[in-house]
This record gives C-alpha cells, structure tokens and sequence, in this order.
C-alpha cells in the first residue's frame, strides 16, 4: 500500500519528536540520578562559571633548537568583578597593593603621570598620554591637573590623600582599559614569587574577588639576544579589541606587538580551553568539568643563529666603541649608532641582524623610560628600519650595468685628475688623482671620476632598472617589518616639483642624491651580486612545527625572485675588483695579509646632513659564496670601519669551532 505525503511526514515528525523527548530523558537522568546531590545543592545557591583555561603561546627558537622565546608557568594575581562587594574595588585594591609593597613585588600600572605629587605626564609617553585623554573623554590639550580631576571623580578617589590617589587610579585606569566586568576578570599582577602567594591568600577573608591563579609567562632566555628579530608580546587595546574580538580573542589576551611575536602571531597564538565550575550553596567547588582542552600554539624556528647573533651585536658595538676611544674627531670618533645584516647567498635565510644600541626583552618594562627618552632610540629596528644612502657601495651595480650593456670593458679605462669637468659651471672632484684607471682599480681605489664619466654615459634610466634588478628599492622578503628604501630618479624629484638636472647623475652614480637602502637591503644587494645575478627572496623564518614538533606546518624551501639580466663575465670582472678592495684596497687592514679567504667587498662614506656614515658590503668566499654582511656604522666617517664587524662574522662562522654544523643532535631529529 502506497503512503501518501501526509502520512510520511506525520511519521518524520513523530520519529523526530520521539528522539528528542528521548535525548532530554537522558540528560534528565544523568542530572537527577549521575549528579544529582550536586545539582540539588546548586539549586539552592544557582552558582556555575565558565572559566577559560589559557593556552600556551608558541615558542620561538634559533635556527638550531635555542630558545629564544620560551615558556615558563607564572602566578598572576587576579580581581573578579562578580566576588566584589559593591563598593569595596578602591579599598581591596589599597590593601592588596600594602600586600605587594611590603612582599617587594610590582603590579601593572601603565598610568603616565609620575609617582609622586606634584603630578606631571611622564616623558617620552606622548601616545600613552594620548590614549589616557582619550579613555576619559578629556580634550587633546588637557593639563595634567584637567586629567588628575577628572581620575578623581570618576574613580571616586577625590577622598584620597596623593599617594594612595595615584597607586590606586593606576590600577583603575588599567582595569577600564582591559575592560573589567563581570564575565572578564583583570590581571593585577604577573609572575609574582611564590613566597607572595600565602601572603594573599591568608588574607583572602578581606580581599573578596583576589585570586592567585597559575598561568604561562612569556621568558627571554637571553633577552638581549635578537630582541627587535623576536619582538614583544602585550595586552590588548580596548581600540583594537572590537576587531580582534572576530578572531576569537579576550579582552585580557596576551598578542605579539613588534618582530616576530606579532608576524607569525597567527601561528604562536595557542587555543584556549573551557572547564565548568559547580559551587553548593556554601560556595565550595563540588565538580570542574573540562568541556575543552586548551591547545598550546605552534613553534617557530628562526633563520637566526643565536650565536652569530651575539657575534655580530658584540662587534658592532666593540667597533664602536674602538673608534669613540681611538679615533680622532672627523675621523670616526663621532660614532653612536649602527647595524649589520647576514644572509645566506644559497637560500636567503637572515643569519644575523644586529642593531646598536638595543635593550634587552627581559628588563624592558623596567627599562621603558630610559628607553623612551633614549635620542639614540634604542628600540628602533635600524637593520630593517633604517634607510641610509650607500656611498660608493653603489659603484658595483654601476660597473655592472657600464660592462653588460657595453659601455665599458673590463680594460677600458678613464682618464682622472681630481675633478669631473664634463659640464660646465658644475665640477665634482675625486679624492684622489688616479691617471688612466680601470673599472677594477676604480672599485679598488673607489675613484669618483670613473663613475662620474661611466654613470653618465649609462644614464640614470639604466642605472634604476640595475639598482632594481640588485634588490635596491624593493622589497627583500622578510616577514617582518622593514622599510624598502629608494633609488635616485626623475620621478622622485618631479613627485616633489623639482626638476632632474643633467648633473644629477654623477651623484646618483655613486650612490649619493637620494637613494637610501636598509642594512638588510645592502646585505640582499651583495648577495646578489655573489650568486651572479640570483636575488634569492629573503626569509627569517626556518620552519614552523607544533608545539610537540610531531607535525610541520611550514617549512622554508629557496625562492629566486629575480635572475639579473647580465653576463658571467661582467659578475666576474665586478668581483675581481671587490676582491681588489679586500687585498690591497680600502679593506685591506681587514682582509688584506695572510686572511685565510678570499672576500669580495666594497666601502663607503655617504654624506649625510651631520658627520659621514660608513657603509660596507662584502661577501665570502669570494669563489664560492655562502655568506653575504652589509654593515653601517652612523657618523663612522670611513668605509673600511664596519669591516671588523664582517671579519668578526666571517671568523665565527667559518673559522669558529664547530660554528657552521652547531645544530644539536636532538634538534636535527625533530625538524626532520
């Protein structure tokens, strides 16, 4: 018998209705029968809490297995809005803060209005002042005292005598910031020692909603190692919260903010857990039920060896110095900041990248105010953020360009007396007087006159599209952050309503007028020119692994960006001159000597506003290359003054025992 479609669907419905009424059964079963004394407790009293179990964050290691960024377990001090007493929060904050003081212990306070009365914004805070005027609602030229009345009234201090206002409006502007409510507790502390822990929880009786709860910590095994490469984490903005609240984040969640911690953050950002909390009518925990484990993030592997790392830090810092106590006025004593770049030339990875002065992760916080007022910025990434012009470092592209497209041989030769005198009324001068010169001897002698005469005849169209095709002006690759710099052209000048003139040239030519290139950038520059037109896309990141290593996510595998268009013999002709600076050029207390290895390199003294940088770019083995540095030295005064800083690369990396198969046995295992 054929069913119509009015029974098939009464059936559906009654099968449908019978299942539920059956899963509800179940679940009424298991409440009444599984758990049911305590249920009935909680019908009394009604209490049960979600609470989220934090996941650990990823690490971040060298490339051979060296923490760089790890994990240890922290206990934090919280506050619990729904255990507060109403009108209690300014006095439980007071006693808890006699409790830290007394224990030796500091909590978070990011209000930037001094200590101590009378009341001033702090220095160097001006976007943390903003910020401030901005939560209370205040106008952008409020006073320090406008912004001390209005904390008042809105914390309800104004009873408070001025040391107890401050300590307490600092907890209180933070708690409005990381948004305290009830479903939303507020992190007073972190990592507090373990001795301070009794010392709260004996007094729990009159600090109702204070709590020490265990939580992963983020721990900078050498934070002075790499810390613009790795990078800070920090809470999160209360305006950036709305967007970050669509990818599953807190309000009181941890992100990265700078280098690698914020790059790769998608990857370090572990998954929280869930577990349900059952309170009796006394308020005692009868049943904790974990809904979800938390899944700690993913382990990043840095190109970086840790070790070079401190090298290259070390020397730069070391030269630096050298010249601050040896050196003459308008010789290089002037020195005071700087920054080196190691890449490999096979495969692009970033081995090294030293910026002087730096800090150290570990005591930032502590550090912040010194830091911020710092007229060096010692914060500031010079190695990927800093644009500097190259000088004569950028005589290779052009001798490259001169010999490939036939301007000059490699015998040719120019005639130079000390000064340019092709046009009229405008007469660059040489620092020397070299005769008929070579394009070999022009790189070994850096003669101005030769590239003068040979960048003209190219002309700046052809120099740009070289510069171009060496890395100069584009982007390198690196994930994080970096400034992509530029090369001189007509259309820089005509974009601010000046027009090129003819002359232009010669300083474009050896690396003057406006070009400005990173550290990094220099770096990727002579690696390119090592590989023989094989710009290789650069990378920090080696490999990215779970937290338990048993699974790859990523693995970095060698990428060519761009093959320059130009012959063997023209790459040939352009190294034997680099090589020529090495031995019996300007590099040549250096390299020159018994130096157990060929090194191919060139150096320079750009002009600048104040005292001449030096720039140096160079790599090795010349025959064969692996490594390519690039150094500047500001107010270095002389090209061949960041040449100790590549040999103290070169020495550690190729000549150092063991340096270049350090990797440990137990890393080898797992990154395969």
């Amino acid at each position: 018998m054929k069913l119509s479609k009015e029974k098939i669907r009464i059936i559906i419905l009654a099968f449908i209705v019978t299942l539920v009424l059956l899963i509800f059964a179940l679940q009424l079963m298991q409440m009444q029968v599984v758990h049911g004394e305590d249920y009935e407790a909680l019908v009394e009293k009604g209490w049960m809490s979600q609470q989220i179990v934090k996941a650990a964050r990823g690490e971040i290691l060298d490339r051979n297995g060296r923490p760089m960024a790890a994990n240890a377990i922290g206990r934090d001090v919280v506050i619990d809005q729904a255990f507060l007493e109403k009108g209690s929060t300014n006095a439980i904050i007071l006693k808890l803060i006699d409790i830290m003081e007394e224990a030796g212990e500091e909590w978070i306070d990011n209000l930037p209005i001094t200590d101590t009365a009378p009341f001033r914004f702090k220095e160097g805070y001006d976007d943390q002042i903003a910020r401030l005027k901005s939560t209370l609602g205040v106008a952008e030229y409020a006073t320090v005292e406008d912004v001390v009345y209005h904390l008042k009234e809105q914390y309800r201090l104004e009873e408070m005598n001025d040391e107890d206002f401050r300590k307490v409006a600092g907890v209180r502007y933070e708690m409005q910031r990381r948004g305290f409510d009830l479903t939303t507790p507020y992190t007073f502390a972190t990592d507090i020692k373990i001795e301070t822990v009794p010392k709260i929880l004996e007094r729990s009786f009159e600090l109702a909603g204070v709590d020490v709860i265990e939580s992963p910590i983020r721990q900078y095994v050498s934070g002075d190692i790499a810390p613009h490469i790795i990078g800070r984490t920090g809470a999160i903005w209360p305006e950036e919260y709305q967007e970050l609240a669509g990818k599953g984040y807190l309000m009181n969640d941890v992100i990265g903010r700078e280098g690698a911690e914020a790059a790769f953050e998608e990857y370090l950002r572990g998954k929280d857990g869930t577990r349900q909390i059952y309170l009796n009518s006394q308020d005692d925990v009868v049943d904790v039920v974990d809904e979800q484990l938390p899944v700690p993030g993913n382990t990043v592997v840095l190109t970086i060896d840790a070790q070079l790392q401190k090298v290259t830090q070390d020397a730069i810092a070391a030269q630096i110095k050298h010249l601050n106590e040896t050196y003459q006025e308008g010789e290089g004593k002037e020195a005071n900041a700087g920054a080196a770049a190691v890449v490999n030339c096979k495969t692009g990875e970033i081995l090294a990248l030293a910026t002087y002065p730096s800090y150290n992760l570990a005591t930032f916080q502590e550090d912040y105010q010194t830091l911020a007022t710092d007229e060096l910025y010692p914060m500031w990434n010079r190695a990927l953020l800093g644009q500097y012009a190259p000088g004569s470092t950028f005589k290779p592209c052009v001798a490259l360009g001169a010999l490939n497209e036939g301007i000059i041989t490699a015998s040719d030769t120019v005639n130079c007396q000390g000064v340019y005198t092709f046009y009229q009324g405008y007469s660059p001068r040489c620092l020397d007087f070299h005769g008929n010169i070579n394009v070999i001897n022009a790189l070994r002698h850096s003669c101005n006159i030769f590239f003068y005469d040979v960048g003209r005849r190219l002309g700046i169209d052809k120099i740009d599209g070289y510069a171009a095709m060496l890395g100069m002006g584009q982007p390198t690759g690196i994930e994080l952050q970096e400034a992509v710099g530029q090369v001189s052209s007509p259309a820089l000048k005509e974009a601010r309503r000046e027009k090129w003139q003819a002359g232009d040239v010669l300083q474009a030519s050896i690396g003057q007028m406006e070009t400005l290139l990173t550290p990094l950038q220099m770096a990727n520059y002579a690696a390119t020119l090592a590989n023989n037109g094989k710009r290789m896309k650069l990378t920090i990141v080696k490999a990215i692994k779970s937290y338990s290593f048993d699974e790859t996510i990523m693995e970095h595998e060698p990428e060519v960006v761009e093959v320059v268009d130009a012959s063997p013999e023209a790459f040939a002709t352009v190294r034997e001159g680099m090589v020529a600076v090495s031995r019996i050029g300007s590099a040549r207390a250096t390299f020159g000597g018994d130096y157990p290895m060929n090194v191919a390199s060139k150096t320079g003294t750009p002009e600048t506003l104040a005292e001449p940088n030096s720039t140096f770019i160079c790599y090795a083995p010349a025959e064969d290359p692996e490594l390519a540095v690039a150094v500047v030295i500001e107010k270095g005064w002389h090209g061949y003054t960041g040449a100790p800083v590549a040999k103290a690369v070169f020495d550690q990396y190729f000549f150092s025992s063991g340096s270049k198969s350090s990797s440990s046995p137990e890393y080898d295992t797992l990154i395969q």
